[in-house]
Protein backbone atom coordinates (compact mmCIF):
# COMPACT_ATOMS: atom_id res chain seq x y z
CA UNK A 1 0.00 0.00 0.00
CA UNK A 2 0.95 3.46 -0.75
CA UNK A 3 2.44 5.69 1.75
CA UNK A 4 0.45 8.77 0.08
CA UNK A 5 -2.85 7.81 0.30
CA UNK A 6 -5.18 11.41 0.85
CA UNK A 7 -5.00 12.54 4.10
CA UNK A 8 -1.93 10.14 5.90
CA UNK A 9 -0.11 12.62 7.67
CA UNK A 10 -1.86 15.48 8.95
CA UNK A 11 1.99 16.48 9.95
CA UNK A 12 3.39 17.31 6.27
CA UNK A 13 1.36 19.93 4.35
CA UNK A 14 3.66 19.18 1.30
CA UNK A 15 4.54 15.42 0.03
CA UNK A 16 6.79 15.02 -3.31
CA UNK A 17 7.37 11.32 -3.91
CA UNK A 18 9.52 9.78 -6.87
CA UNK A 19 8.98 12.98 -9.17
CA UNK A 20 10.73 13.27 -12.35
CA UNK A 21 10.77 16.28 -14.84
CA UNK A 22 12.33 16.45 -17.88
CA UNK A 23 12.41 19.00 -20.85
CA UNK A 24 13.21 16.81 -24.06
CA UNK A 25 16.48 15.22 -23.15
CA UNK A 26 17.60 16.78 -20.35
CA UNK A 27 16.43 15.66 -17.19
CA UNK A 28 15.85 17.83 -14.48
CA UNK A 29 14.80 15.96 -11.39
CA UNK A 30 14.63 12.08 -11.17
CA UNK A 31 13.13 10.23 -8.35
CA UNK A 32 13.00 13.52 -6.25
CA UNK A 33 11.11 13.11 -2.55
CA UNK A 34 10.72 15.88 -0.17
CA UNK A 35 8.49 16.37 2.74
CA UNK A 36 7.47 19.77 4.21
CA UNK A 37 5.97 20.33 7.94
CA UNK A 38 3.39 21.96 8.75
CA UNK A 39 3.87 25.83 9.97
CA UNK A 40 8.00 25.64 9.15
CA UNK A 41 9.88 27.63 7.24
CA UNK A 42 11.47 25.61 4.57
CA UNK A 43 14.55 26.68 2.94
CA UNK A 44 15.16 25.14 -0.65
CA UNK A 45 18.88 25.76 -2.13
CA UNK A 46 20.51 24.44 -4.82
CA UNK A 47 23.08 25.43 -7.38
CA UNK A 48 21.79 26.94 -10.85
CA UNK A 49 19.26 24.39 -13.16
CA UNK A 50 18.66 22.23 -10.40
CA UNK A 51 15.40 22.96 -11.13
CA UNK A 52 13.99 24.75 -7.73
CA UNK A 53 11.57 26.74 -9.53
CA UNK A 54 10.47 24.10 -11.09
CA UNK A 55 9.97 21.94 -8.17
CA UNK A 56 7.72 24.70 -6.59
CA UNK A 57 5.83 24.77 -10.01
CA UNK A 58 5.28 21.33 -9.98
CA UNK A 59 4.02 21.27 -6.63
CA UNK A 60 1.40 23.82 -7.67
CA UNK A 61 0.41 22.35 -10.68
CA UNK A 62 1.93 24.57 -13.24
CA UNK A 63 4.32 22.14 -14.77
CA UNK A 64 2.94 18.24 -14.59
CA UNK A 65 5.88 16.02 -13.91
CA UNK A 66 6.61 12.90 -16.08
CA UNK A 67 6.79 10.42 -13.27
CA UNK A 68 5.72 10.91 -9.36
CA UNK A 69 3.33 12.01 -6.89
CA UNK A 70 2.80 14.69 -5.12
CA UNK A 71 0.26 15.62 -2.49
CA UNK A 72 -0.55 19.13 -1.08
CA UNK A 73 -3.05 19.09 2.10
CA UNK A 74 -3.33 15.61 1.82
CA UNK A 75 -4.86 15.84 -1.92
CA UNK A 76 -3.35 14.72 -4.73
CA UNK A 77 -2.11 17.40 -7.32
CA UNK A 78 -1.04 15.90 -10.52
CA UNK A 79 -3.57 14.34 -12.65
CA UNK A 80 -6.59 16.05 -11.61
CA UNK A 81 -9.68 18.12 -13.17
CA UNK A 82 -9.32 21.44 -12.73
CA UNK A 83 -12.24 22.00 -11.09
CA UNK A 84 -11.13 19.89 -8.60
CA UNK A 85 -8.13 21.55 -7.95
CA UNK A 86 -9.46 24.62 -6.90
CA UNK A 87 -10.63 23.77 -3.54
CA UNK A 88 -6.86 22.74 -2.84
CA UNK A 89 -5.64 26.58 -4.65
CA UNK A 90 -7.44 28.63 -2.60
CA UNK A 91 -5.24 27.52 0.32
CA UNK A 92 -1.69 28.53 -0.86
CA UNK A 93 -0.52 31.62 -2.29
CA UNK A 94 2.59 32.26 -4.57
CA UNK A 95 5.20 35.08 -4.68
CA UNK A 96 6.92 34.71 -8.09
CA UNK A 97 10.68 35.79 -8.78
CA UNK A 98 10.28 40.04 -8.98
CA UNK A 99 7.02 39.65 -8.13
CA UNK A 100 5.40 39.23 -11.31
CA UNK A 101 2.68 41.95 -11.02
CA UNK A 102 0.86 43.20 -13.94
CA UNK A 103 1.84 46.13 -15.24
CA UNK A 104 -1.46 47.57 -16.84
CA UNK A 105 -3.02 47.17 -12.86
CA UNK A 106 -2.78 48.82 -9.82
CA UNK A 107 -1.14 47.49 -7.06
CA UNK A 108 -4.60 46.99 -5.19
CA UNK A 109 -6.09 45.81 -8.83
CA UNK A 110 -3.40 43.21 -8.47
CA UNK A 111 -4.14 42.44 -5.03
CA UNK A 112 -8.15 41.84 -5.96
CA UNK A 113 -7.18 39.64 -8.82
CA UNK A 114 -7.22 36.00 -7.06
CA UNK A 115 -10.39 37.36 -5.04
CA UNK A 116 -12.23 38.13 -8.44
CA UNK A 117 -10.96 34.89 -9.61
CA UNK A 118 -12.28 32.67 -6.80
CA UNK A 119 -15.07 34.83 -5.14
CA UNK A 120 -16.65 36.66 -8.28
CA UNK A 121 -19.62 37.87 -6.09
CA UNK A 122 -17.34 40.12 -4.11
CA UNK A 123 -18.68 43.52 -4.01
CA UNK A 124 -16.43 46.42 -5.44
CA UNK A 125 -16.22 47.87 -2.02
CA UNK A 126 -15.41 44.74 -0.71
CA UNK A 127 -12.83 44.07 -2.87
CA UNK A 128 -10.45 47.34 -1.85
CA UNK A 129 -11.31 46.93 1.62
CA UNK A 130 -9.76 43.32 1.32
CA UNK A 131 -6.82 44.80 -1.14
CA UNK A 132 -6.21 47.66 1.20
CA UNK A 133 -5.57 45.54 3.81
CA UNK A 134 -3.56 43.29 2.42
CA UNK A 135 -1.11 45.88 1.34
CA UNK A 136 -0.82 47.53 4.89
CA UNK A 137 -0.10 44.10 5.63
CA UNK A 138 2.65 43.67 3.75
CA UNK A 139 4.62 46.95 5.21
CA UNK A 140 3.91 49.41 2.34
CA UNK A 141 1.79 52.60 2.52
CA UNK A 142 -2.22 52.32 1.92
CA UNK A 143 -1.08 55.15 -0.93
CA UNK A 144 0.78 52.58 -2.46
CA UNK A 145 -2.77 50.73 -3.57
CA UNK A 146 -3.38 53.35 -6.72
CA UNK A 147 -0.01 52.92 -7.94
CA UNK A 148 1.19 50.65 -11.01
CA UNK A 149 3.94 48.51 -10.92
CA UNK A 150 6.30 51.06 -12.96
CA UNK A 151 6.20 53.60 -9.95
CA UNK A 152 7.30 51.24 -7.64
CA UNK A 153 10.45 50.53 -6.26
CA UNK A 154 12.13 46.59 -6.31
CA UNK A 155 11.58 46.01 -2.91
CA UNK A 156 8.16 47.95 -2.74
CA UNK A 157 7.24 45.54 -5.78
CA UNK A 158 7.96 42.44 -3.87
CA UNK A 159 5.83 43.47 -1.23
CA UNK A 160 3.06 43.75 -3.97
CA UNK A 161 3.14 40.85 -4.87
CA UNK A 162 3.36 39.24 -1.44
CA UNK A 163 0.30 41.16 -0.66
CA UNK A 164 -1.51 39.53 -3.54
CA UNK A 165 -0.30 35.65 -2.69
CA UNK A 166 -1.96 36.41 0.36
CA UNK A 167 -4.86 37.61 -0.60
CA UNK A 168 -7.51 34.39 -0.07
CA UNK A 169 -5.84 34.03 3.21
CA UNK A 170 -3.55 30.75 2.66
CA UNK A 171 -1.85 28.44 4.50
CA UNK A 172 0.69 28.04 2.62
CA UNK A 173 2.99 30.67 1.03
CA UNK A 174 5.15 29.91 -1.79
CA UNK A 175 8.46 32.51 -2.14
CA UNK A 176 10.47 32.16 -5.17
CA UNK A 177 13.88 33.91 -4.23
CA UNK A 178 12.09 36.77 -2.33
CA UNK A 179 15.07 38.80 -1.61
CA UNK A 180 17.07 38.36 -4.78
CA UNK A 181 17.61 42.87 -6.05
CA UNK A 182 17.66 43.91 -2.69
CA UNK A 183 20.01 45.61 -1.31
CA UNK A 184 20.87 44.19 2.48
CA UNK A 185 19.14 46.20 4.60
CA UNK A 186 15.66 45.57 2.41
CA UNK A 187 16.30 41.99 2.33
CA UNK A 188 16.70 41.66 6.06
CA UNK A 189 13.14 43.93 6.43
CA UNK A 190 11.70 41.29 3.78
CA UNK A 191 12.91 38.42 6.01
CA UNK A 192 11.86 39.79 9.13
CA UNK A 193 8.46 40.48 7.67
CA UNK A 194 7.86 36.96 6.27
CA UNK A 195 9.08 35.75 9.97
CA UNK A 196 6.21 37.70 11.41
CA UNK A 197 3.40 36.89 9.33
CA UNK A 198 4.52 33.38 9.33
CA UNK A 199 4.42 33.55 13.09
CA UNK A 200 1.35 35.65 12.93
CA UNK A 201 -0.56 34.37 10.43
CA UNK A 202 0.06 30.53 11.40
CA UNK A 203 1.77 29.87 7.65
CA UNK A 204 3.89 27.23 6.59
CA UNK A 205 6.16 28.57 3.94
CA UNK A 206 8.31 27.09 0.96
CA UNK A 207 10.82 29.25 0.69
CA UNK A 208 13.50 29.35 -2.68
CA UNK A 209 16.89 31.17 -2.16
CA UNK A 210 20.48 31.77 -2.49
CA UNK A 211 20.38 34.42 0.00
CA UNK A 212 22.77 32.55 3.22
CA UNK A 213 21.42 35.68 5.44
CA UNK A 214 17.36 34.38 4.77
CA UNK A 215 18.47 30.66 5.62
CA UNK A 216 20.72 31.59 8.96
CA UNK A 217 17.68 34.15 10.02
CA UNK A 218 14.41 33.00 9.25
CA UNK A 219 14.86 29.49 7.69
CA UNK A 220 13.91 26.16 9.97
CA UNK A 221 14.94 24.01 7.50
CA UNK A 222 16.80 23.75 4.31
CA UNK A 223 16.36 21.05 1.65
CA UNK A 224 19.23 20.46 -0.83
CA UNK A 225 19.03 20.26 -4.49
CA UNK A 226 21.96 18.49 -6.11
CA UNK A 227 22.56 15.31 -8.15
CA UNK A 228 18.56 15.69 -9.88
CA UNK A 229 17.29 14.92 -6.27
CA UNK A 230 17.05 16.35 -2.72
CA UNK A 231 20.09 15.33 -1.50
CA UNK A 232 19.34 16.48 2.46
CA UNK A 233 16.78 18.08 4.39
CA UNK A 234 18.15 19.53 8.12
CA UNK A 235 18.89 22.68 10.40
CA UNK A 236 22.13 24.23 9.03
CA UNK A 237 24.06 22.58 11.72
CA UNK A 238 22.69 19.41 10.21
CA UNK A 239 23.64 19.54 7.06
CA UNK A 240 27.53 21.14 8.24
CA UNK A 241 27.95 17.73 9.44
CA UNK A 242 27.50 16.20 6.10
CA UNK A 243 30.59 15.72 3.89
CA UNK A 244 29.01 16.30 0.25
CA UNK A 245 31.09 18.40 -1.41
CA UNK A 246 28.31 20.96 -2.69
CA UNK A 247 26.88 21.33 0.44
CA UNK A 248 30.49 22.19 1.73
CA UNK A 249 31.02 24.45 -0.50
CA UNK A 250 27.90 26.12 -0.04
CA UNK A 251 28.10 26.54 3.78
CA UNK A 252 31.62 26.86 3.93
CA UNK A 253 32.59 29.26 1.80
CA UNK A 254 33.40 32.91 2.18
CA UNK A 255 29.67 33.75 2.31
CA UNK A 256 28.60 31.27 3.94
CA UNK A 257 31.44 31.83 6.65
CA UNK A 258 30.19 35.79 6.52
CA UNK A 259 26.33 34.75 6.99
CA UNK A 260 27.42 32.58 10.13
CA UNK A 261 29.48 35.48 11.61
CA UNK A 262 26.59 37.84 10.86
CA UNK A 263 23.73 35.50 12.66
CA UNK A 264 25.60 35.24 15.85
CA UNK A 265 26.52 38.83 16.30
CA UNK A 266 22.86 39.02 15.19
CA UNK A 267 21.86 36.75 18.19
CA UNK A 268 24.66 38.41 20.69
CA UNK A 269 23.24 41.42 19.79
CA UNK A 270 19.59 41.31 19.96
CA UNK A 271 17.29 43.23 21.29
CA UNK A 272 13.39 42.84 21.17
CA UNK A 273 11.69 44.76 18.23
CA UNK A 274 8.62 47.13 18.68
CA UNK A 275 5.19 46.09 17.88
CA UNK A 276 4.34 46.55 14.34
CA UNK A 277 1.68 49.00 13.60
CA UNK A 278 -1.82 46.94 14.11
CA UNK A 279 -3.18 46.35 10.66
CA UNK A 280 -6.61 47.84 9.50
CA UNK A 281 -9.70 45.90 10.74
CA UNK A 282 -10.34 42.32 8.85
CA UNK A 283 -12.69 42.31 6.26
CA UNK A 284 -15.14 39.58 6.52
CA UNK A 285 -15.60 37.96 3.08
CA UNK A 286 -18.46 35.76 3.66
Amino acid sequence: MSDMAPGHDSEHIIRVRGVRNAFGEQVVHDGLDLDVRRGEILGVVGGSGTGKSVLMRSIIGLQTPTDGDIQVFGEPTIGREETEAVEVRKRWGVLFQGGALFSTLTVAENVQVPLREFYPGLSQSLLAEIANYKVVMTGLPAEAGPKYPSELSGGMKKRAGLARALALDPELLFLDEPTAGLDPIGAAAFDELTKSLQHSLGLTVFLITHDLDTLHAICDRVAVLADKKVIAVGTIPELLALDHPWIQEYFNGPRGRAAVDSAERAAAGATPHPSPAPAPARPDMR
